[in-house]
């Protein structure tokens, strides 16, 4: 976040690096900012796996923005937030690894889940997308099985998580969630 496009700040490259040193498991970096392209090969460089870039901050620019983001060898994901279609994502799909559908407004933790966007997942699916549907905001055990019948398969749960006071337990809770709603 670089409190431009979303108010809020956060980590650069050198802490996606300190944290690839340590990770066992593949870095996933949304970056919630303006002029993504520009940024894409020094999170890459880096060490993130996945890299994913807002629609909304490369309307003018997306398809170089897309160009760029595949250039660095990382999966590549795009993100839209609550208010954006994702109709101008469907002639792209192909050069799409992961779709991420915000349901809160990128920015901060804590917001409430809204179902309203399950629509776009539901839609992405319908299209014959089969790469990664990532969620992401209000995420819980309570919300993630009605994004995983709609077609989501990625979770992103921070603040259930990180608020839990017990982190296994709730990640044990938000997985049963997810596959029980998969089985039906």
């Amino acid at each position: 976040m670089d409190g431009h496009f979303v108010p809020n700040l956060t980590i650069g490259p050198p802490v996606v690096a300190s944290i690839k040193e340590v990770a066992k498991i593949p870095l996933d970096v949304h970056l919630m900012i303006e002029e993504p392209a520009k940024w894409a090969q020094l999170y890459a460089d880096a060490g993130a796996d996945v890299l994913s870039f807002h629609y909304e901050a490369t309307q003018s620019n997306f398809e170089e923005t897309l160009a760029a983001f595949r250039s660095t060898g990382c999966k590549v994901g795009v993100a839209v937030n609550p208010p954006c279609g994702i109709e101008p994502l469907r002639p792209y799909l192909e050069g799409i690894d992961l779709v991420l559908v915000m349901s809160v407004h990128a920015g901060f933790g804590g917001q409430s889940f809204m179902p309203e966007v399950l629509d776009k997942v539901r839609q992405l699916r319908d299209w014959g997308f089969d790469g990664d549907v990532q969620m992401d905001g209000g995420i819980t055990a309570k919300t993630a099985p009605s994004c995983a019948e709609a077609g989501a398969n990625a979770f992103v749960a921070g603040t259930f998580l990180f608020r839990a006071p017990d982190m296994a337990a709730a990640t044990t809770e938000l997985r049963a969630a997810v596959q029980s709603a998969a089985l039906t």
